[in-house]
């Protein structure tokens, strides 16, 4: 079938832990390397991420941008989420893009994250949080896995708290900060403002 013969794609940023981290950031596959303006999460500069975290902690949103450039600066991003604990945790290892692009909707989910070996390399965290649908479905489907637990999946801008290797922790929903997603850049940054306060990192 057409299936077998698409590749099974790795997650090419995999896990950023900072020891001390507090939050983990959990997303699931980034674009194809042709829509990268830099090696790290969230790569594409038409997604608004970075916007976001530049006008949250630094009412800035080009805080992270590299002068008039069309890309971001990974180091300072990656010096920015060490200092602040913040962890990036994709909630899939493996995927297959069934149409070759960057939409959720058409990924297929082939490995996804082992939450049990991750948390005690970040014994500090209290909070996941997801940046849209697919993957808040996938971290939900995990921690029900790996706990037994059926817990449903949280509304935008809603959490659950979950219990799971030993630690309770709190789920949270945050909107899409792709452009496909429809909210207003300054919602999505209201709605990421609300959270980083709520798990005083802000």
């Amino acid at each position: 079938s057409m299936q077998n013969s698409l590749p099974i794609e790795s997650h090419p940023f995999g896990q950023f832990l900072p020891p001390h981290s507090q939050v983990l950031m959990m997303g699931t596959m980034p674009p194809t390397p042709d829509k990268w303006c830099m090696n790290f999460h969230y790569p594409n500069f038409y997604n608004d991420m970075w916007r976001i975290f530049g006008e949250v902690f630094f009412a800035d949103k080009d805080y992270f941008r590299v002068g008039d450039e069309k890309r971001f600066d990974a180091e300072k991003i990656k010096a920015f989420l060490t200092a602040k604990g913040i962890g990036e945790c994709p909630t899939v290892n493996k995927a297959i893009r069934e149409k070759g692009n960057a939409a959720d909707e058409h990924l297929t989910v082939v490995e996804t994250v082992d939450l049990t070996a991750v948390l005690p390399k970040v014994p500090a965290v209290t909070w996941l949080f997801t940046t849209g649908g697919k993957a808040t479905e996938v971290l939900i489907s995990v921690i029900n896995a790996q706990t037994d637990a059926r817990y449903r999946v949280p509304k935008t801008n809603a959490y659950i708290e979950v219990e799971i290797a030993g630690r309770k922790l709190g789920v949270y929903r945050l909107p899409s900060s792709s452009r496909a997603y429809p909210l207003k850049f300054e919602k999505k940054v209201a709605a990421y403002q609300t959270f980083f306060e709520l798990a005083g990192l802000l």
